[in-house]
C-alpha cells in the first residue's frame, strides 16, 4: 500500500474471500483517541443514546465492575467522562419504579455518559465463572451495520456470532483462546467490511435503511469499514471491544486502484451464503458492473 493511500484500502486485499481473525498489535490510545471527525460523531452519540438508548446501550448486574475499569482507562486518555448527576435516565426512572438498587442506575448513566464521551462503540466482555465463555455484558453500540444490540446483550460469543456462516465452525475456538489469554498493556486490531446503500453511520434494522438491490447508481452504495480493537480489563479479567465505522463512497473507492481490485475479487469469491448475510447477494451483479465499468 502507497504511504498516500488511506490505511482503509489495506482491509480489501487482492485475495479470495475467507473468514480471517487477522489481529495485529496496536495501541489502545491510539484507537481511542479523537480524530478530526470528533464533534461530529460524539453529536451523533448523543442524539442517538438520549432519544433511543434502549436499543443503543445496556448494562447486566455484575458488569459495574468491568465498565469502572473502562472508565478509568478512557480517562487516562483523556476522554471527558461525566459523572450521570442531575440526569435521570429512563432506566434511572425504571429501577427507581422497581426497587432496583441505587448503583444500578448509577451504573447505567456511567455507561451512557462514556458512551458520549468515547467516539468508537464500546461493548464489555466477561468471561462465565463456570465455563470461561465470553458473554457480552454491556456497552454501547451507536453505529451497528445491521444487527441489533439490545438482542445480543447477555448472550456468549458463540450465539452471538451464529448467525455468520461457518464462522462459529471455522473460528469459534481460536477466538475464545485468543480472549481467554489477551495480556494487559496493549490493544489486538482487525477491520471487517461491508457495504451499503446508505451513509448513515446508525443502520440499526428498525430505522428501515435502504437496502441494495438493482438497479443501482454509483453515488447510491458506501463502503463501510469497521475497525475493532480488543483490550485486556486486568482487574476484572473482562475484555474491552472496541468499535470504529469509516464511511467511503464508492467512486472513492474506485480511485484506490488496490482497493477496487480486492473489492471485486472479494464480491466474486464470496460464497452465496456469506453474500446473503452481507445483504450483497441481490446486488452482486450490479456492484460488480459499477465496479468495473469505467
Amino acid at each position: 500500500m502507497s504511504e498516500t493511500e488511506p490505511a482503509w484500502v489495506s482491509v480489501l486485499p487482492d485475495e479470495d474471500y475467507h473468514h480471517s481473525f487477522g489481529l495485529k498489535g496496536g495501541s489502545a490510545r491510539a484507537f481511542f483517541t479523537p480524530t478530526t471527525a470528533s464533534a461530529e460523531l460524539l453529536a451523533q452519540r448523543r442524539h442517538w443514546l438520549r432519544s433511543d438508548p434502549a436499543r443503543c446501550a445496556a448494562l447486566l448486574p455484575g458488569a459495574g465492575p468491568l465498565l469502572e475499569e473502562t472508565i478509568a482507562l478512557a480517562r487516562s486518555f483523556g476522554a471527558p467522562v461525566s459523572d450521570p448527576t442531575g440526569c435521570e435516565t429512563k432506566q434511572e426512572r425504571a429501577g427507581s419504579e422497581t426497587g432496583a438498587p441505587a448503583h444500578v442506575a448509577d451504573d447505567f448513566g456511567r455507561c451512557l455518559a462514556l458512551g458520549e464521551a468515547w467516539e468508537p462503540d464500546y461493548v464489555l466482555l466477561k468471561p462465565d465463572a463456570n465455563d470461561g465463555r465470553f458473554h457480552l455484558v454491556g456497552g454501547c453500540v451507536c453505529f451497528p451495520s445491521s444487527w441489533r444490540f439490545e438482542e445480543k446483550v447477555g448472550q456468549p460469543l458463540e450465539v452471538i456470532h451464529t448467525p455468520v456462516p461457518h464462522l462459529n465452525e471455522q473460528l469459534a475456538s481460536p477466538i475464545h483462546n485468543f480472549l481467554s489469554r489477551l495480556k494487559p498493556g496493549s490493544a489486538w486490531c482487525r477491520a471487517n467490511w461491508g457495504l451499503s446503500r446508505s451513509p448513515e453511520l446508525n443502520q440499526h434494522p428498525a430505522r428501515g435503511l435502504p437496502k441494495l438491490r438493482p438497479p443501482l447508481r454509483e453515488d447510491e452504495v458506501w463502503l463501510r469499514i469497521e475497525d475493532q480493537a480488543l483490550v485486556a480489563l486486568p482487574q476484572s479479567r473482562g475484555v474491552l471491544f472496541g468499535i470504529r465505522m469509516t464511511v467511503v463512497p464508492l467512486p472513492e473507492v474506485k480511485r484506490h486502484p488496490a482497493a477496487q481490485r480486492g473489492l471485486v475479487r472479494a464480491l466474486r469469491t464470496m460464497p452465496d451464503a456469506m453474500l446473503e448475510y452481507k445483504g450483497l447477494l441481490a446486488a452482486k451483479d450490479e456492484l460488480l458492473r459499477l465496479l468495473t465499468d469505467g
